[in-house]
C-alpha cells in the first residue's frame, strides 16, 4: 500500500476515535419532527434567514445579498462552510465574505451544518449534506435568480473538507472550490473513480504549523494532482513571515481545471488574514481576497 494511502488510513482511524457528534435519531433517540409546510424566504439586500426540511430535519442557512441586489440581475453565488463545531454565523465572521460580497456584488450563502458539522470525509455525522447543498443551490437559482454558471464554494476545516467533497460530488454545480485548512481525504478519496465528472478548479491554503492536519493536506493535494493528471509548475515565493517563504504552486490539470496551493509555513489551523474565529491576521496573505480573485477567473 502506498505511503499516501497508509497515512490517510492512519489519520482516519485517529480522527474516528476522536469522534464527531451524531444526531439523536441516528443514535436511537427521538424520531425527526414531522415536516411542516415550507416557509419561503423573501429575497432582499442584506441578511436573509432561510430554511427547508430535508430528510425530516429542519435545515437553515443565511443569504447575504449586496445593496445593489434587485432580484433581476443574475449574480454569482459563493457558499461559505464553517468549521466543526460551528455555524454559518461563525463562517461569516471568520471569512469576512459578507463585506466581500458587498464590494464585489455576489450572493454569499452560509448554511448551518447538522449538530454543528457537515458530513464531509469521515466527519461529522451522516446527513446527506451534498443533497442539501444541491437543494439550496436550486433555491438560489429559482428564488434569488442567481447565475447557475457562477456557483463557487469555500470553507475552513470541516467546511474545507466538505468543499472538496462538493467539488467531486456536485461538480455539475460548482465551477471552483477554495478549501482552507482542509484536505481531500477520507475513505472515498482512496477510490480511483472518486474525482470530478466535469472540471472544477481548486485553490487551497495550507498552514505549515498545522500539526494535526498538515500531512493529510499535503498528501491530499498530491493525490488530487495524481487523480486528475495535474502538472505543477515550480513554486513561486510570495514573501517571508519568519524563516521559510510563503509559496504558491500552480498546476494545470488534464480536464482544463487549475489546482493552486498556497503554503504558509508559520500558519496553524486557520484562515489567513482573518481576525475572526480560527483566523490568523498575521498569516501574510488575505485568503478572502485571493479566493474571490480565483473564483472570478473561473
Amino acid at each position: 500500500m502506498s505511503r499516501i494511502r497508509l497515512a490517510l488510513l492512519g489519520l482516519l482511524i485517529v480522527t474516528a476515535m476522536a469522534g464527531c457528534k451524531v444526531d439523536s435519531h441516528e443514535a436511537g433517540g427521538a424520531s425527526p419532527t414531522p415536516e411542516p409546510p415550507a416557509v419561503l424566504e423573501t429575497p432582499a439586500p442584506g441578511d436573509t434567514f432561510a430554511e427547508l426540511w430535508w430528510n425530516g430535519k429542519r435545515r437553515v442557512w443565511k443569504v447575504h445579498a449586496p445593496a445593489s441586489y434587485d432580484g433581476k440581475t443574475a449574480l454569482p453565488v459563493v457558499f461559505v462552510l464553517h468549521f466543526y463545531p460551528g455555524d454559518g454565523n461563525e463562517a461569516a465572521s471568520t471569512t469576512g465574505m459578507k463585506a466581500k460580497a458587498d464590494k464585489e456584488n455576489f450572493l454569499a450563502v452560509f448554511p448551518d451544518g447538522w449538530a454543528a458539522g457537515y458530513n464531509a470525509a469521515i466527519c461529522c455525522g451522516a446527513e446527506d449534506d451534498v443533497g442539501l447543498i444541491r437543494r439550496i443551490a436550486e433555491r438560489m437559482v429559482t428564488r434569488w435568480k442567481a447565475d447557475p454558471k457562477r456557483f463557487y464554494v469555500t470553507g475552513i476545516s470541516n467546511g474545507a473538507d466538505m468543499s472538496f467533497k462538493l467539488a467531486v460530488e456536485a461538480s455539475d454545480i460548482f465551477r471552483a472550490a477554495a478549501p482552507v485548512s482542509g484536505s481531500f481525504w477520507g475513505p472515498k478519496s482512496l477510490e480511483a473513480s472518486y474525482k470530478p465528472k466535469t472540471p472544477v478548479s481548486i485553490v487551497t491554503f495550507q498552514g505549515g504549523s498545522d500539526a494535526r492536519f498538515l500531512t493529510p493536506m499535503k498528501d491530499g493535494a498530491k493525490l488530487w494532482r495524481e487523480r486528475n493528471s495535474c502538472t505543477p509548475s515550480a513554486p513561486v515565493e510570495l514573501g517571508r513571515k519568519q524563516t521559510d517563504p510563503i509559496t504558491r504552486t500552480d498546476a494545470k490539470c488534464a480536464d482544463g481545471s487549475d489546482f493552486t496551493v498556497y503554503s504558509l509555513p508559520d500558519m496553524t489551523h486557520a484562515w489567513p488574514g482573518s481576525s475572526g474565529p480560527l483566523g490568523d491576521p498575521s498569516a501574510g496573505l488575505n485568503a478572502t481576497d485571493l479566493i474571490w480573485d480565483f473564483f472570478k477567473a473561473h
